[in-house]
């Protein structure tokens, strides 16, 4: 069982392409990523509310405990072994704050790839061999 479950957006552009640099890092299997567009998913995922991770990032740790947002961020970074400095978004004090930006960033996430990428929507996206279906 993998330790860190990501439910990600595959229509997001930047979603696709930090699940892409994560699983390229993923030397020790740590990480899953799924799309929450699957057409399965809600079959094989039922405790995933798939509205709820379209507007908020989520993940789920093998023993079940579910985190969210910026906590998946952090976590999946952790599970790689890079991007240290993230801890400073969780710290007290500064996680209130970066947890409402990324809250603006999540409601404007297509907007902001399309000024990044000028790709404001995937819809053949794939983040490669890290992307699979699983039955749990």
């Amino acid at each position: 069982m993998y330790p860190l479950t990501i439910f990600y957006d595959s229509k997001c552009p930047l979603c696709v392409a930090e699940m892409r640099q994560l699983g390229d890092l993923d030397s020790y299997r740590r990480l899953m990523m799924v799309d929450i567009h699957e057409p399965e998913f809600d079959r094989v995922y039922p405790d995933i509310d798939r509205q709820a991770a379209d507007r908020i990032l989520h993940a789920r740790f093998s023993d079940g405990v579910l985190i969210f947002g910026l906590d998946v961020t952090y976590q999946a970074w952790q599970a790689v072994g890079k991007k240290p400095w993230l801890a400073i978004l969780r710290m007290r004090g500064i996680r209130f704050f970066a947890d409402i930006a990324y809250r603006a960033f999540a409601r404007h996430r297509y907007t902001i790839s399309f000024l990044l990428t000028g790709q404001r929507r995937c819809e053949t996206c794939s983040i490669g061999k890290s992307s699979q279906m699983r039955s749990e």
